[in-house]
């Protein structure tokens, strides 16, 4: 058998899966009319681990594991220091801030935007995330050291 890029991907996304179910074990599922916190992420992980399993079931379709090229792997490396940094400083920094630096440093390093520019544009973006958050779903999020 010849591993193919979607038997790894396949793979990877059921013990993503598999690895949610095990972390949320815990929360309560709650019923259909009333669920509860782990109602979610546990139909997400289901999901995930079926998508999972047909990607791989329909592998032969896919390219070689070891034909696919890696010339993207700093970019991605990078992207995903980017957003672990955002998600170790979130309830330090808070919403705003963290969200706010995260977006101008992918705008800007990865991307290569102009920093001014990619500096409003993140700022209305996460302004506008904020208040749709705050007053129409009326969902508490994290505030920073100056109270916001």
């Amino acid at each position: 058998m010849v591993l193919r890029a979607d038997h790894v991907a396949g793979a990877g996304f059921v013990a993503f899966g598999v690895l949610i179910f095990a972390l949320s074990g815990d929360l309560p599922s709650g019923q259909l009319s009333m669920p509860g916190a782990g109602f979610l992420p546990k139909l997400i992980a289901g999901l995930t681990i079926v998508l999972g399993l047909a990607l791989f079931a329909r592998a032969r379709e896919s390219a070689p594991f070891s034909q696919l090229g890696w010339s993207d792997a700093n970019h991605a490396a990078l992207v995903v220091a980017i957003a672990a940094g955002a998600i170790a400083l979130y309830t330090v920094l808070g919403f705003i801030i963290t969200l706010t630096l995260m977006m101008i440093a992918l705008l800007v390093i990865i991307e290569r935007r102009h920093a001014v520019r990619a500096t409003i544009y993140s700022l209305g973006v996460v302004l506008l995330t904020y208040v749709s958050f705050i007053y129409l779903l009326r969902t508490p999020l994290p505030y920073g050291p100056f109270g916001f």
